[in-house]
């Protein structure tokens, strides 16, 4: 019964992430959590990504879709690219919500865990994996946003976004 004590207190934490209130609150939250700081738990909570995870696209020019959108005007998108490129970053944000709960409810687990001292090592081990596959998942997310985003721009565009972002 105590080897089923993790996979039963993670689910119901996911449970109760995925039934709590919305995160469109844009209040800050205190941290509920030790092991994140204010800025960390907030930026999951509203699906911020402070850990540049969208680098590798970005520094060779596979833009973030709601960067294109704002520079939309300038860089000329016709409104089918504009139709598209929102929905892939509707998606995104949609994304980096859920992952932000979910690395959120991993992360009160580990700390739980560790705080009631029922650990054992294969739970370390299967809760630190998660950690990185979750965080794995967004960082794929994110990428393949920046992936879909290149693929629907010409090579003008790509090139007027790049020199505007070298501007700013």
């Amino acid at each position: 019964m105590l080897k089923y004590l993790p996979i039963l207190i993670s689910l119901i934490l996911v449970y109760t992430a995925v039934n709590a209130q919305a995160s469109t609150d844009t209040a800050i939250k205190q941290s509920t959590l030790k092991t994140l700081s204010n800025e960390q738990y907030n930026a999951l909570l509203k699906g911020d990504d402070i850990y540049g995870m969208s680098l590798a696209a970005e520094l060779n020019h596979y833009p973030l879709p709601d960067k294109v959108i704002k520079l939309k005007k300038e860089i000329n998108l016709t409104p089918v690219q504009v139709t598209k490129i929102t929905a892939i970053a509707k998606e995104l944000h949609r994304k980096k919500l859920e992952m932000g709960l979910i690395i959120i409810n991993n992360e009160k687990t580990i700390d739980s865990l560790f705080r009631i001292n029922k650990f054992d090592n294969g739970s370390l081990i299967f809760y630190a994996n998660r950690y990185g596959l979750y965080q794995g998942e967004l960082r794929n997310a994110i990428l393949q946003a920046c992936l879909a985003t290149r693929n629907l721009l010409t090579l003008q565009q790509v090139n007027k976004y790049v020199a505007l972002q070298k501007a700013n």
